[in-house]
């Protein structure tokens, strides 16, 4: 019995050191901070996001700026060189990653939807993202049911990005676990998009609302949840949506210098937009839009013999992004 017990722990130090860690859930987090750097492995050049300690390891959260994609892994199997923001525009200007920032940049002006709102122009399908704003209401599990039902034997698992906040993670444990269960049993593709830790929402005009409300700590609000998502096994992606879609020019380049792209909706369907090849589509999940919900089902109805001949398909946020910036 202690052999194999100690069997099993050395098989799991070696996976751990060998492949990153997925969907590992970190429940101690200690110095969880923005740290920019050069993360080489082999041939391969990651961009280091964060750096954090849990449980007397050094950890950190890295993209590949080719196809935007996360992990979490152990800073040792990397040779790490310190980077300025700057530095990572300059070194990576031509990938990917750094030419979406640079687009959502562009939007910065937009007191509503600034950031990138749409994935392949042109491209039969769209980009499907689900914000879970905080909500005393359970989770609309039709909607994820739909997709699975939908495109079961044509994508599987089905791509779509999650935005999720901290206080609605903190209210719906059970919803959170249905939803990484439908990951695990790969029946859905989830990107995990951050949505801030609180989602303040107050009376006060768009200008002093959401994220512009006075006194907003946005260290709170990107890395609070951030740890939040790795507490609960979820790999924070390098995308945030802005909480009502509301922002101005200074906090979306607040945002960027954390390392994250800003992403809006060009069919947020509850008011009325329609998806058009290649839309980035906005509902809410959360029990509280319950005419998105019905307009993202009918939709699916009305585009059922174009899925059944791949004639309409779900785009992966960051596979889409990669296809219009490579």
């Amino acid at each position: 019995m202690i052999l194999s017990k100690v069997l099993r722990s050395t098989i799991y130090l070696i996976l751990l050191s060998s492949v990153g860690v997925y969907a590992q859930s970190f429940d101690a987090i200690k110095r969880y901070k923005v740290n920019f750097a050069l993360a080489v492995k082999s041939n391969q050049k990651l961009i280091a996001l964060r750096s954090f300690v849990n449980n007397n390891q050094n950890y950190l959260l890295l993209v590949d700026p080719k196809n935007l994609e996360t992990k979490v892994d152990l800073a040792n199997n990397y040779s790490v060189s310190s980077l300025a923001y700057s530095n990572v525009l300059a070194l990576f200007k031509n990938t990917a990653y750094v030419k979406a920032l640079e687009a959502a940049f562009s939007t910065d002006a937009q007191l509503q939807n600034a950031g990138i709102d749409y994935s392949i122009p042109n491209e039969a399908g769209i980009t499907l993202t689900i914000d879970l704003c905080p909500s005393h209401k359970p989770l609309d599990r039709v909607i994820f049911q739909s997709v699975f039902n939908e495109f079961k034997n044509i994508e599987q698992p089905a791509p779509l990005a999650v935005s999720v906040s901290g206080k609605w993670m903190l209210k719906h444990l059970d919803d959170l676990n249905w939803l990484k269960s439908l990951v695990s049993q790969k029946e859905l593709a989830i990107t995990w998009v951050n949505h801030s830790y609180n989602h303040e929402v107050n009376n006060l005009p768009l200008a002093e609302n959401f994220l512009l409300s006075p006194g907003t700590n946005l260290d709170t609000e990107v890395l609070e949840n951030e740890k939040l998502m790795l507490k609960n096994g979820l790999t924070p992606s390098v995308f945030f949506r802005f909480p009502g879609l509301v922002s101005d020019k200074s906090i979306v380049r607040k945002i960027e210098e954390y390392g994250l792209i800003p992403i809006g909706s060009d069919a947020w369907l509850a008011k009325g937009q329609q998806a058009n090849a290649g839309s980035i589509v906005l509902i809410h999940g959360n029990g509280n839009e319950e005419i998105g919900v019905k307009d993202f089902i009918q939709l699916l109805k009305t585009k059922q013999s174009d899925v059944k001949n791949k004639q309409w398909l779900l785009f992966d946020l960051r596979q889409g992004l990669e296809k219009e910036f490579e």
